[in-house]
């Protein structure tokens, strides 16, 4: 209430009309400082429209055209809960730095009510569509309302889990690690959440014992289906009938479980070496890249890839390679080397699509760690790369002006 009236005391000193926003900063007894004030629409507006009912932007117009507001601060009342996770072409697994590139698919989640709140997605690109490095790099908006904030985090979990993104890196992988998060979950935060639960940076998450099984429970079952619609391949040979068996392992995460399946119409029955069996029902079909399945009854949404004897399995910020083989293949899969990453550790490499603004050393200069070698521009951000260490530089392989792509050679050290 104080904040308000300092807010509407600042509006009525300077004459404002219209929508704006007063920003505070409030410390841990509730103290608030004014930091700032945006006279303009601010971009979290559908958070208040979807807790008010009030659309924003239509009193923005009547108030332009003269008429007066139809409501009064007393008939404001505020119902439920609502969030917003913005869709930013951003790559979290590399310090969010800007990404650049074609949508080659977009699809947001259905927007509408739903059995326990309300899904609203706020966006101005399409399937097809390039995202350049000229511009800002948020893409959409996607907003949940629900009665309670548990409710709102739910409904936010699961467009998230079928908000589907491919083209680019952006930060969706995040925002569903901080639906799960139980700091947040909590209410437990400040502004300092994310350099204080990823200092290190985004790498992932992790799911715990429970999710995995049920993960590898669904993908037996996916790949049950897959291995039936591969037996049915036309102008095989008669003596060499493929046959699906029932026994499978299943590796992800760093663990592997023996499974059987036993299927039946309406879905499998996965048994785990311990004796547990989940039971799984879906209608994905090879090919889906969105997999709706329900385990024991309980609903289970995957973002799915196909890779060679598997699944790429993508959920609440988790990116998993999930390997689906007979006990034979798990066998000899074991024995197999692992390729390693080629060494770049010589290598100045562009971390973003972008436009070199400068170069600041020359071949033959001895530079110290800290020190900077050149500056990047993308969307509307410079970017200054610097000496992770002592060396000499070699060869300069891009001038100001240069466009490249991620990962293209700026400079190589000796």
């Amino acid at each position: 209430k104080a904040m308000g009236e300092q807010a509407c005391a600042l509006a009525r000193a300077v004459g404002y009309t219209s929508a704006g926003t007063v920003e505070f900063i409030v410390d841990g007894n509730r103290n608030f400082y004014f930091l700032e004030m945006n006279t303009r629409l601010q971009v979290e507006h559908p958070v208040t429209e979807l807790i008010t009912g009030v659309d924003l932007v239509e009193q923005m117009i009547r108030v332009a055209a003269g008429e007066p507001l139809p409501f009064r601060q007393e008939d404001l009342k505020i119902n439920g809960w609502a969030m917003e996770s913005r869709l930013y072409a951003e790559d979290p697994y590399r310090n969010f730095l800007p990404s650049i590139g074609r949508l080659t698919r977009y699809r947001p989640p259905v927007e509408g009510a739903t059995e326990t709140g309300i899904v609203r997605n706020d966006t101005g690109v399409y399937e097809g569509g390039e995202i350049s490095m000229f511009y800002d790099p948020m893409i959409a908006k996607l907003c949940t309302w629900g009665p309670t904030r548990a409710d709102a985090i739910n409904e936010m979990r699961l467009a998230l889990d079928t908000f589907e993104v491919e083209g680019i890196g952006h930060n969706l992988p995040f925002c569903s690690a901080v639906m799960d998060h139980p700091r947040f979950t909590s209410g437990d935060i400040t502004t300092a959440f994310i350099a204080e639960e990823f200092p290190d940076g985004f790498q992932g998450a992790t799911l715990d014992a429970q999710t995995l099984r049920r993960v590898g429970a669904a993908c037996a079952a996916m790949n049950r289906v897959a291995e039936i619609r591969r037996t049915k391949i036309s102008g095989t040979m008669d003596n060499h009938q493929r046959r699906v068996g029932d026994t499978w392992v299943v590796s992800l995460q760093g663990d592997q479980h023996k499974v059987t399946i036993a299927a039946d119409k309406s879905g499998s029955t996965v048994t785990f070496g311990d004796g547990e069996a989940l039971r799984v029902e879906s209608d994905w079909t090879p090919g889906d890249s969105l997999a709706r399945l329900t385990v024991n009854g309980t609903p289970l949404v995957l973002k799915t890839g196909k890779i060679p004897m598997g699944f790429r399995i993508r959920l609440r910020g988790a990116d998993l390679k999930v390997l689906v083989q007979s006990p034979r293949q798990a066998e000899l899969h074991a024995l197999m080397p692992e390729k390693l990453p080629p060494d770049t550790s010589k290598f100045l490499l562009c971390p973003m699509p972008g436009l070199i603004v400068s170069i600041t050393v020359a071949e033959g200069d001895e530079v110290q760690e800290g020190q900077a070698l050149a500056t990047v521009e993308a969307m509307k951000m410079e970017n200054i790369l610097k000496a992770e260490r002592k060396g000499v530089v070699k060869k300069i392989t891009a001038s100001a002006g240069t466009s490249l792509k991620v990962d293209e050679v700026i400079m190589e050290f000796e």
